[in-house]
């Protein structure tokens, strides 16, 4: 019988298992336990007009969920967007989105800017909003350097531990079309083959070998989750 196959390559793996167990001591079991937050209306109730109102309530209820003390955020908004090389080369028109949000610290307050035209597209703000508020608990809780080499990815992967992989997964690499144009919309650091192998190694962790919220997570990334639950299981790694 074929050895199941890892969704990404061993060094990819050893970092992320290795991060996993690193967020399992910083931040304790008990967020293996709470419910993994999902593009529902039981964890995000009512309209979104897409207002600042809108967003910054948007961040509240991410923040919420992921634990952030809200009294040290400020939330502002920003233009931009920017073509993507791998877009041009395939034909398409791009945003690179790893810039659509930017945290920093102003006055010892954690500042959070979010690029204006997220409001709409619900879910990619979602993600950019997760993102940013796990650089509050990396770097404005003082548990990682600023000059850390591996911050932004491990940022990306700190929202899978956190409870919010399900919106930075399908965020990850986005394809849309208008007309006889296709737009790819590109968020975060992590590939989703790496997204879908930390869920995996998320899902194991908490002693699920089949979660009922993978239903909710895009083709690829619900595909290398798969894998990834496949090759920790029949491989035998630890939880």
């Amino acid at each position: 019988m074929f050895e199941p196959k890892c969704p990404v390559v061993d060094s990819e793996r050893v970092w992320i298992d290795e991060n996993m167990d690193w967020f399992r001591g910083q931040f304790g079991d008990e967020w293996l336990s709470r419910p993994v937050v999902l593009p529902t209306d039981e964890y995000f109730p009512g309209v979104f007009a897409g207002s600042p109102d809108d967003v910054r309530a948007a961040v509240a209820r991410v923040g919420t969920y992921m634990g952030v003390d809200l009294d040290r955020v400020v939330v502002d908004f920003h233009e931009g967007g920017r073509d993507d090389p791998l877009a041009r080369a395939i034909g398409a028109a791009s945003r690179w989105s790893g810039a659509a949000g930017h945290y920093r610290t102003v006055n010892g307050k954690a500042v959070v800017s979010l690029e204006e035209s997220l409001a709409g597209a619900p879910r990619v703000l979602v993600a950019t909003i997760a993102h940013e508020l796990a650089h509050v608990r990396l770097l404005g809780e003082e548990r990682v350097p600023p000059e850390r080499a591996d911050q932004e990815p491990l940022t990306d992967l700190l929202t899978v531990y956190l409870g919010m992989g399900v919106f930075a997964a399908n965020a990850s690499l986005e394809f849309s079309s208008t007309g006889r144009r296709w737009s790819a919309t590109r968020l975060g650091y992590l590939t989703e083959p790496m997204f879908g192998y930390a869920l995996a190694r998320y899902a194991r962790m908490r002693g699920e070998p089949d979660p009922a919220w993978a239903r909710h997570l895009d083709t690829n990334p619900r595909t290398f989750l798969k894998k990834g639950l496949r090759y920790l299981s029949l491989s035998s790694r630890g939880p």
